[in-house]
């Protein structure tokens, strides 16, 4: 008897389908662990925050690092996420040649309203298993900055950070690598929720 089994696919083969056209530009689709995941349309919490954060990062990194908004990552075990903002170390290539990999990653960070369960499971674990050092939630429905650090394996098949730290939307906070640069979160977070759990 024939068991129907789930198709995984690897970063390549996710590549060539993008290449010959399979998926549409409004599709919001990520490779997480092989499979494509259809993301949540993004509510309006959602985009004030991040153009909020498209003003203050680049004013605040300047040249020391390059910005990703919305751009593929690549990690281990065929995943390919498009974070809502990655701060990546500077190459010459500008990233031509692949995109940035754990070595060159320094803070990825995802805007979270409906997506919240999501991304404080599925992709912290994942993030975790790709030794991304420092993961960042902006937690829209409690109006907290979640910040993670220290990527750790807690089994064969589990990993998580061991530090988790909260931040209020009337505090500043340093950015990993640059404790110099303090993102002051009251200009960051949308003035009101309109949405709910």
């Amino acid at each position: 008897m024939n068991v129907p089994t789930l198709k995984r696919f690897t970063i390549e083969e996710y590549h060539r389908l993008t290449e010959l056209g399979f998926f549409q530009e409004d599709d919001h689709i990520e490779l997480i662990r092989g499979q494509l995941i259809h993301m949540a349309a993004k509510g309006k919490a959602h985009e004030t925050c991040n153009r909020k954060l498209l003003r203050e990062l680049p004013r605040l990194l300047g040249d020391r690092a390059t910005l990703q908004n919305q751009s593929p990552i690549t990690l281990p075990n065929d995943g390919e996420p498009e974070p809502d903002f990655a701060i990546v170390q500077n190459r010459p290539d500008d990233y031509l040649s692949g995109h940035p990999r754990p070595e060159d990653i320094l803070l990825v960070i995802e805007i979270s309203d409906p997506s919240l369960t999501y991304d404080q499971e599925a992709k912290l674990e994942m993030y975790a298993e790709g030794k991304i050092q420092n993961y960042w939630i902006f937690n829209l429905l409690d109006r907290v900055l979640e910040m993670y650090s220290e990527p750790y394996r807690k089994s064969d098949s589990e990993f998580g950070y061991r530090l988790k730290r909260i931040a209020l939307p009337n505090e500043r906070v340093k950015l990993p690598q640059f404790s110099e640069l303090e993102l002051d979160l009251s200009i960051v977070f949308p003035l009101q929720q309109n949405f709910e759990r």
